[in-house]
């Protein structure tokens, strides 16, 4: 990358530095095009070249002190040379993936076929309980990515896990669109666009469902007030390199494959599995007989067709199943890339959901005084284990398959966050697969939860893959 324009002037050492052979060529050994890249000169070093070049011509009692007038206009002068330098390593690294950016970065996209994709535009609703809970339900879960609608058949997710009891009838969650794009600004102002209902089509909204059932009416009531807004931007330059990065350049790839379910609305991660390209090195014969002699796995059946495995991690918001649910999508997409007579597998990946629980010493926070109970229930600790959730969720859902969550990462994480100065008894808390069984069980038990121990890694399988749970009953993090 460019080095920036205005540094320390050179003194005298830096101008007898250059050499005078130098001065008589063009001065550019180790700058212009080099193996690492475009390597512009700097200010100081074309300045410090001007001002050695002036005495050569002038002689070494030429005045090039800062007040002289011929030090200024070699000063102007080696500024301006320093832009063009600028400029031209900013036009070769807009030139390649790697360290483009901006419109750069997009217009290379384009040439591979690749369109910077949108965001998903996003806002707030409310949420109110308008009826009494049943005895069976005293809380009222309604978990992060629980899918709404509206009478157009826009779709929203929660950004947020709401929780409604008698005592706090009300909350304001965050939601998202789940198909990106400028359509998907919703504005209550039409009526078509207004979020007024829940699709219970999604599992996540077990709870409710059979909170409604119970109660033998509506418990809830949505309020959409507020457009939804920031659907007509673009991804950041960091994940759109990314998506570049991996595009293929030919569409017959497990890669081509990988990168289309990639960018379907509702995938989270894919990994694409082509057993017969390559070598098998999981077969106990492996190594134990001569090159040439027999393959490394079974011979292909010739009355059957060739599968190649794509496994899906949805996001939380997706819905698997059904005519519209996310596994259709992913059919359809390929469909459009696979060989004549080659087919995909699409399986969807298990999911193991991950918690964190641990003892935090803050400082420099806004924490009011009073006994732990008061300090851990005011409105500053909220803020503070939210400020919590969204870094480890950043960290956890961000791994890949099959990788584990590490403790000394978690630890990593929280102790990132400004005001946590130490961090005692953290463990990890491993959860079903089935999302739903934990939000709506206040103390887990009989459904496989594990509390790892001090320092225990989660491991996972290779078709795993984890998901923060971002608990708050009960209190994942204890203020001391």
């Amino acid at each position: 990358m460019s080095e920036p324009l205005f540094e320390a002037p050179p003194d005298n050492t830096d101008v007898l530095a250059i050499d005078a052979a130098v001065l008589r060529s063009t001065g550019s050994t180790g700058f212009g095009v080099t193996e690492t890249g475009f390597v512009p000169k700097s200010y100081v070093r074309l300045l410090a070249e001007k001002l050695a070049t002036a005495q050569l011509m002038f002689g070494d009692d030429v005045d090039l002190t800062s007040g002289s007038v011929l030090r200024k206009i070699l000063e102007l002068t080696a500024l301006e040379d320093a832009r063009v330098w600028a400029a031209i390593g900013s036009v070769y690294d807009n030139g390649y993936v790697v360290s483009a950016s901006g419109d750069a970065l997009t217009r290379l996209g384009e040439d591979l076929g690749v369109p910077r994709p949108r965001l998903q535009a996003t806002g707030t609703i409310t949420v109110t309980l308008i009826a009494a809970l049943p005895a069976t339900h005293p809380r009222l879960v309604l978990p992060r990515g629980a899918r709404l609608a509206t009478p157009g058949g826009h779709h929203v997710a929660l950004e947020d896990t709401v929780v409604l009891t008698a005592t706090q009838p009300v909350a304001t969650p965050a939601v998202a669109a789940f198909f990106p794009g400028p359509e998907h600004n919703l504005d209550p102002a039409q009526p078509n666009q207004r979020i007024d209902r829940w699709n219970h089509a999604d599992t996540a909204l077990a709870d409710l469902v059979a909170a409604e059932q119970a109660a033998g009416e509506v418990l809830t009531e949505i309020t959409h007030t507020a457009p939804l807004t920031g659907g007509e931007l673009t991804v950041p330059d960091a994940r759109y390199r990314q998506l570049l990065l991996a595009a293929p350049r030919s569409i017959w790839t497990a890669e081509a494959v990988g990168l289309a379910v990639g960018t379907v609305p509702g995938v989270r991660q894919v990994q694409v599995f082509d057993g017969r390209g390559g070598l098998d090195i999981n077969q106990s014969i492996f190594g134990n007989f001569t090159f040439i002699e027999r393959v490394f796995a079974s011979e292909r059946d010739l009355g059957n067709p060739y599968y190649f495995t794509v496994l899906v991690a949805p996001t939380a918001a997706a819905i698997w199943d059904g005519q519209d649910g996310l596994h259709a999508s992913v059919e359809s997409v390929i469909e459009d890339l696979r060989p004549v007579g080659i087919f995909a597998s699409v399986e969807k990946a298990e999911e193991v959901g991950i918690g964190v629980t641990a003892d935090l010493v803050v400082r420099g926070l806004p924490l009011p005084t009073g006994s732990r109970i008061a300090v851990n229930s005011s409105s500053a600790a909220a803020e503070l284990r939210a400020r919590l959730h969204t870094r480890l969720r950043a960290y956890v859902d961000g791994l890949p398959f099959g990788e584990p969550v590490r403790v000394a990462e978690v630890m990593w994480t929280l102790m990132n966050e400004p005001g946590v100065t130490d961090v005692r008894d953290l463990r990890l808390v491993r959860f079903p697969a089935d999302a739903g069984t934990v939000v709506t069980a206040t103390t887990p038990a009989g459904d496989g939860t594990q509390v790892l121990g001090p320092g225990e890694n989660a491991t996972l399988a290779a078709n795993q893959i984890p998901a923060y749970v971002d608990r708050d009953n009960p209190a994942p993090f204890t203020i001391v």
